[in-house]
Order: structure tokens, then sequence, then C-alpha cells
């Protein structure tokens, strides 16, 4: 289709694109040295890349031919099983913003793809990405072959202002002209202690697209809160590191290298069980927010945003096991046997003990890790109060 030019700095690629940025991608000499770890993941041998390179038409060919088998792999291997529910979804031939928390830097958006299929969904989403992540230019390439568009950060104020209309503008031709889902998360980056909190930010750059009043430029991105469930964070030990070096060193920022961490982690990490959950769309109620002045329109969309994926989350032993400890009590006993809450307890030693820091501070690292654990249980048992 014919798409404005105003977007091809951060669009994903096209259909007639694909060929082209699959070669430059197989001729990028820092993805060729990687290439030889990925293809036991792909099932592919070395002659018969070329074979399917070449069926791919498409982003969604692309995500059929090389991504979904690395993904089963991963699932396979490193979780119990991975589910969706979307029964609250009464259309599956929708364009739909999926808005969610945020856990792994890659494996969310890239679970849920997979999973829609799965679903009966007829086509995968758009993705979110943060240009913070695209450390090399290949990576750049292969995300937006993966139907990725960029959201850019770190700008001056004024080039924020227009990226973030750009962007907005974007999602809504999307949405409304290309017939594409969409994937985002919540906020920018993860909830390092997972108290998952939609930012007013991400819902006002949404509403700067579109046309008619708020509530109705938001309707128009049919948003659906989307609720991700980790049993294990295979980055929890990485992120109570980064709090205590955000502690202990003052003005300390993540390198690109950690970021390269945090993915690589994230996805060859063990994961236990993982469960996705989508809420109604929010047009059901949406309405009932149309009178409120602007700053209250935004914070009460957050709150119900939250709600939604709060009384989503599906609760692990793990969960249960680190609130109590924390509280120091055994209020949520019934949801936890002994032997379950001994196995938390190793595990989160073993985490405590994988942070490599020269004064590691083991009281912090602990009762950060388990703070972790322990939001989303607070989070849920507050939306079902």
């Amino acid at each position: 289709m014919n798409i404005p030019s105003q977007f091809d700095a951060i669009r994903p690629y096209e259909p007639e694109e694909v060929g082209r940025e699959l070669q430059n991608l197989m001729h990028d000499e820092q993805f060729a040295q990687l290439w030889p770890l990925l293809q036991p993941l792909l099932g592919l041998q070395a002659e018969q890349v070329g074979q399917a390179m070449a069926k791919c038409e498409s982003n969604l060919d692309f995500q059929r031919t090389f991504l979904y088998p690395f993904v089963q792999k991963i699932t396979d291997q490193l979780t119990t099983g991975c589910d969706l529910d979307t029964s609250a979804l009464a259309d599956k031939t929708a364009s739909y913003t999926f808005i969610s928390n945020h856990r792994d830097i890659v494996l969310d958006s890239a679970l849920l793809c997979k999973m829609l299929i799965e679903s009966g969904f007829p086509d995968t989403v758009e993705i979110a990405i943060g240009d913070n992540l695209l450390v090399f230019p290949w990576i750049e390439r292969l995300v937006r072959l993966n139907k990725a568009f960029i959201v850019r950060r770190s700008l001056p104020m004024r080039e924020m202002l227009a990226a973030s209309k750009l962007l907005s503008d974007y999602m809504h031709f999307a949405i409304s002209q290309k017939h594409q889902g969409i994937w985002i998360a919540q906020r920018e980056g993860r909830a390092k202690d997972s108290d998952d909190r939609t930012q007013e930010a991400l819902l006002k750059m949404m509403a700067m697209g579109g046309e008619g009043t708020l509530a109705q430029r938001i309707a128009s991105l049919h948003i659906v809160p989307l609720a991700i469930s980790y049993e294990y964070d295979p980055c929890d030990y990485l992120k109570a590191k980064e709090f205590q070096l955000k502690r202990d060193v003052e003005g300390f920022r993540k390198s690109k290298q950690d970021d390269l961490d945090n993915m690589r982690t994230g996805i060859m990490g063990y994961k236990g069980a993982v469960h996705y959950e989508a809420a109604p769309c929010i047009n059901s109620w949406l309405s009932e927010l149309e009178s409120l002045p602007k700053n209250e329109f935004f914070a009460e969309l957050c709150r119900r945003i939250d709600r939604e994926i709060h009384s989503r989350y599906r609760l692990y032993a793990g969960n249960y096991v680190a609130l109590d400890l924390l509280e120091g009590s055994d209020a949520h006993a019934a949801h936890y046997s002994v032997a379950e809450k001994a196995r938390f307890e190793e595990y989160l030693q073993s985490r405590v003990e994988k942070v490599d820091l020269p004064q590691r501070d083991d009281a912090f690292i602990r009762e950060r890790i388990l703070t972790m654990y322990a939001n989303p249980a607070r989070n849920y048992i507050k939306a079902h109060q």
C-alpha cells in the first residue's frame, strides 16, 4: 500500500522490501557471526536458508519461517508452557492496540505474536521498540523485518514532541489504514520491581494523533489491556544488580552491553509457566470518562487500564511466598505448600549469588528480588478487593 514517506524512518519494512532487507541482513558481518548459533534453533541447514528466504514475500512469511520456530524452541526448552486467553475479545479480525505490562525485552511481543496465530488470529501485531535497543544496524534491520516500529527516545524537548506526534500518527495509520494490530508496553522500559503502572505520557502521546475528542482519539486505537505473567523472570538478578548500582553509584546508567546482556538472558533463561490474558477492549467503558477534564481523564484512564491488567495476572506459588517472606507472615500460605516455599527460597538464594558485584549487599538484593515477585500478588489482591 502507499505509506506516507514521513513514516519511513520508524515504520516496519513493507512486504516488497522484505527480500532486499533479508539479503542485507544475511550479508551483515556482525550478524553473520551469530548465524551459526541461530541455525540449530531455527532447524535449518545452511543450504536451506536461501530457499527459505526466497519464499518470504511478506513480514508474516519471515516470522513464520525464521522467528516462529525459534520462539517455539524457546518455549519448548525454557518454559513449562505458554498460553494466551483472548476469550474477552469477540472479534479476532479487528485491529487492536495491545497495551501490556513489560517483563522481557524481546519475548513479551514475540510470544504474543506466536500465540495470536495459534489462537486463530489472522495476523501478528506490529511492535513498538525503543531505539535504545538498536545498538547495532543488524538489530534494527531484524526488528523492522519482524514488524517493529521505532520509538525515538532521549531527544531534546522540541524534537521529542515532534517524534511523539509522528509516532502517534503512525499508530493511528497502522490501525485505521493498514488494519494492523499493535503491541506496546504500558511504560518506557520494564518495571524493574514489577509494580506495573501505565504512564500517562504514553496515553497522551497516543491521543496526539487521530481526530475528535480525547476519548474519540483513544477509542480509534481499540486499546486492549493485556496481562503478562512469568513464573520466573530470568533477568531478576540483573534487575536487582541494577538497583544496587543505582543506589551506590551516583549517576549510574546502563550501558549498551547491559541491554544486550538483558536481552540474551531474557531469551535464554528459564521462565517456568507463562500466561497472557487479554481484557475486553476499553471502548466498552471509555465513554464514561469523556466528560472528565484532560488531566483527570488520563489519570482515570491509567487507573482503569492498570486494574484490568492487575486483575488478570496469573499468580504462582512464588508470588505468594515472596509476599509472605517480605511481610514476615504466613497470611497467604494456603496458596503454596511447604515444598513450594522451600523450592522458592532455594531459587531466591541462587539468584542472589548470581549478582556479580564486589560489594554485593545480599540483604538488599534479596529484598529487591522478593519485591519483584511480591508486587504482582499485591496488585492482584488489591484489584479484586
